[in-house]
């Protein structure tokens, strides 16, 4: 009989070996920069839902492309600005000879996403150039096994439909030896909420009280079929993105990480009402080290892609339940309600 999974040691996606993450953030301008850094370049993919993405260098993650493996992902507030996140992190990596030999050149391959954070409460006034190429230096640089979720990284000035967004995580490691972990900056044009309640719609896989153990309600909030969306007067604009990874240390390849990140979305829909709109820039990259040795049956990929889905449900809600807000706040955080 399997058993029933459990998170990894710390609960984060660097509970797979060779993975670390750094995060950075500029308080006045109320945005940041998240950085993703494996140790050994890994197969990694690409996919998007939402209709309204903004990316750097997701095309090479295609499987009909010749590039194999990358360094790095990064996830960035700043809207179109941010993109120049992937620059710094890049910039860290070749100062560290990481990346891709060609020629005698190192080239560090760092796809990223960015979501939009413009009009959250920070001051945007940053003159000739955006802050987003030194926070993404700086988060390589601090990337560790151990880091901090809620309003921080891509997190820090995140929202969703009245309530603060955040970054999340979580891990799960499966009976078959194969470890997954998932990273997610949340700014949903939907509700992470059910409804007119304080509920997670993500309650049904949360484990050991990770964001906060309240369960499902005795009954059905009111409400909870209600389209609730943020800043609905304005939706003529790409506003709202749910942008996130999906690991694993399974030995994939690029086929099947796109698959594993096409798996990975249903965790955003169990976890957001609505998603994927033409509003969201809704996009998860899969990221596989091959650290395990493992490579997947057929059995283990149904169990992988269930999985995969509700471990980015917990580090959606994780991501809400740690946020906390501050003088830029323009909605409450979770824990405020």
């Amino acid at each position: 009989m399997k058993k029933y999974p459990k998170p990894g040691a710390k609960n984060l996606i660097t509970d797979i070996a060779g993975l670390t993450v750094g995060n950075a953030q500029d308080d006045v301008v109320n945005t940041g920069v998240t950085a993703l850094i494996s140790d050994q370049p890994s197969t990694a993919s690409v996919h998007v839902m939402g209709g309204g993405p903004g990316t750097r260098d997701t095309e090479l993650l295609a499987p009909e492309n010749t590039v194999e493996k990358i360094d790095a992902l990064f996830l960035s507030g700043g809207s179109a600005f941010g993109l120049d996140a992937g620059g710094g992190v890049q910039a860290w990596l070749r100062e560290n000879d990481k990346g891709f030999s060609l020629a005698g050149q190192t080239i560090p391959l760092v796809p990223g996403a960015i979501l939009f954070d413009l009009i959250n409460g920070g001051d945007k006034n940053w003159k000739r150039y955006p802050p987003y190429r030194e926070l993404g230096y700086s988060a390589a640089k601090m990337a560790n096994r151990d880091f901090l979720l809620g309003s921080v990284g891509a997190g820090k000035g995140a929202l969703t439909a009245g309530l603060l967004g955040g970054l999340g995580s979580a891990s799960l490691a499966l009976d078959n030896g194969i470890t997954l972990g998932a990273l997610v900056a949340v700014n949903a044009l939907g509700s992470v909420l059910m409804g007119s309640s304080s509920n997670f719609w993500a309650a049904p896989f949360e484990i050991d009280d990770e964001f906060g153990g309240k369960g499902l309600p005795d009954s059905m909030p009111t409400g909870t079929a209600d389209v609730k969306i943020k800043f609905r007067d304005e939706l003529k604009t790409n506003m709202n993105t749910t942008i996130a990874i999906i690991a694993t240390d399974a030995v994939l390849t690029k086929s099947q990480a796109k698959r594993l990140a096409i798996a990975a979305h249903d965790g955003i829909a169990r976890a957001i009402w609505p998603s994927h709109t033409p509003l969201d820039g809704d996009l998860v990259f899969s990221l596989a080290t091959g650290a395990s040795g493992i490579v997947p049956e057929m059995d283990d990929w149904i169990d992988l892609g269930a999985h995969a889905a509700s471990t980015m449900s917990r580090a959606i809600a994780r991501g809400i339940f740690e946020a906390v807000s501050d003088d830029n706040s323009i909605f409450p955080a979770y824990r405020d309600l």
